[in-house]
């Protein structure tokens, strides 16, 4: 038989990622490709549906260039997505609006008004709901812009209008429709009454009839789409879910008591649970949101890439000239700048709430700081510091998950955070945990490669085609000594919220 290829596909928050892979999980040829994030108002943060749909046609032909595979021999594609990014459309698919991104929080008070309602369905997201999630999103968009609202045929998010643009179906994803629409098969699916009891009755008219699994196929590339992404009609698109959940998949995490700790822009801490915990303070437990028959556990820092990359634009000039004079990249001058502070930063925690906290906390108004600079401080001591609090925050959600009753077997790392083996080893050192990396960094691209295969039928399921195609390849163990040292400013982080929440409300209100 022929050999037979698949393209994973991330759409990131700052970029789509494509990679074709042989269905070992050996990564053939890969492209990435940058769009812009509008920011109009503090909270706010939108993105163009079109600037999506050009990177994804540029990547899936750039990478299987490179691969140098025969488009007819790519038998399947999948993609994840962010989530919750909300697009109204039309019928046709047409873009009423700039998409409302995953991290934009304009939705706090709509967000308030459904946790108040107590409606049982919130049981399933920890009794708190999300201005970052579909129904906040919603309420704020017929409440706001009412004209688009009434002219929306379709309510939806990236992953799903992506689709319509490949096969011309629409399908709602189950690991975004449960993960942040309400969404409960234990309750009978979608929530009916709780979108009544908010004014939402008209949602669900806007929502696809069709919920799909991930690895489900979805259908065949449309004769337009086959064109634009240089492949064939004969590749089959199997649905994804959202980019944290597609590494979980490409991270090998398919048994419970397995944890995924995606590093990116956000960081996800995503554990996988044979029965439901009802007691912890982090998102969920989600009914099937990976796999049939199991729960997730889903912690999560809104910023810890994307404050990393703060500092690089606002900071990192002179370490940007240093890193050009010797011909290196940006992050190795200052992961050595940063090394050579000793752990603790010499006095300083740092809030990593830029956007809010997401979890253990969930309180959208928290605002991010530095605490305890002095003069001696110096750029590399903040740069640490962002290491350090990230790690900090990871911990807290462990140990809200711990006092749940859910103690890991073990956490696997990826995103792009795994490039810096400086911050790996903070993380392991905060968290007294080892971490295991597998042999594609790019855990998401992997994740939905194993999607594609499974829904182009190569493997009988996506747990199948996961053992096939993940190797697990190094272990970094933490080290006790530096565990101590990190302890006290570990409690004085979970102490300066309670401290300083007020001020944060206040702050962010006038922002």
């Amino acid at each position: 038989m022929a050999a037979q290829y698949v393209v994973g596909v991330d759409v990131g928050t700052q970029s789509l990622r494509a990679m074709v892979f042989d269905l070992a999980g050996r990564p053939l040829g890969a492209a990435v490709q940058a769009y812009p994030t509008y920011h109009d108002r503090v909270s706010w943060a939108e993105q163009e549906p079109d600037d999506w749909w050009r990177a994804l046609c540029q990547c899936v032909r750039e990478s299987v260039a490179q691969a140098g595979v025969a488009p007819a021999a790519v038998v399947g594609l999948a993609l994840d997505s962010t989530s919750c990014t909300v697009i109204p459309v039309r019928a046709d698919g047409e873009p009423l609006r700039r998409a409302l991104l995953w991290m934009d929080v304009r939705a706090v008070k709509q967000a308030e008004r459904i946790t108040a309602t107590g409606h049982p369905r919130l049981r399933f997201v920890s009794g708190v709901e999300s201005p970052e999630w579909m129904l906040p999103k919603a309420l704020w968009l017929k409440e706001e812009q009412p004209e688009i609202w009434a002219a929306a045929d379709l309510v939806i998010e990236c992953q799903d209008w992506l689709l319509h643009r490949l096969t011309g179906h629409w399908a709602a994803a189950l690991c975004q429709a449960t993960c942040k629409w309400n969404y409960a098969a234990p309750d009978g699916g979608w929530p009916s009454d709780l979108l009544e009891a908010v004014g939402l009755e008209d949602l669900e008219s806007k929502w696809p009839a069709e919920v799909l699994p991930m690895g489900a196929p979805v259908g065949n590339l449309t004769a337009d789409a086959a064109e634009a992404l240089g492949l064939t009609q004969s590749t089959v698109v199997a649905q994804g879910g959202i980019d944290a959940y597609a590494g979980m998949l490409g991270l090998g995490v398919v048994e419970p008591g397995q944890m995924a700790l995606v590093m990116g822009t956000s960081t996800c801490h995503l554990a996988l649970a044979a029965d439901g915990l009802f007691e912890s303070h982090v998102w969920g437990p989600y009914p099937d949101a990976l796999l049939p028959g199991t729960w997730v556990m889903e912690g999560g820092q809104t910023t810890t890439g994307a404050i990393v990359t703060w500092f690089r634009d606002q900071f990192g000039a002179a370490a940007a000239a240093t890193a050009q004079e010797r011909g290196v990249p940006i992050w190795e001058v200052l992961d050595e700048q940063a090394a050579a502070v000793p752990p603790g930063s010499e006095g300083l925690v740092l809030l990593d709430w830029f956007q809010g906290n997401r979890t253990p906390l969930r309180d959208p108004r928290a605002r991010g700081g530095v605490v305890g600079l002095s003069l001696k401080h110096t750029a590399a001591h903040v740069f640490r510091a962002i290491y350090e609090g990230t790690a900090y925050g990871t911990r807290h959600i462990l140990e809200d998950l711990r006092a749940a009753g859910l103690e890991s077997t073990g956490i696997w790392a990826c995103g792009g955070g795994t490039r810096s083996a400086l911050w790996l080893q903070i993380h392991a050192d905060v968290c007294g945990v080892p971490l295991h990396l597998t042999d594609v960094p790019d855990a998401a691209c992997l994740g939905m490669a194993v999607a594609a295969a499974a829904g182009a039928g190569c493997y009988p399921d996506v747990v199948a085609a996961s053992r096939a195609m993940v190797r697990e390849t190094k272990t970094i163990e933490p080290n006790p000594e530096m565990a101590a040292v990190y302890e006290p400013y570990y409690q004085d982080y979970v102490a300066l919220y309670p401290a300083l929440r007020e001020t944060m409300h206040r702050l962010a209100d006038r922002g």
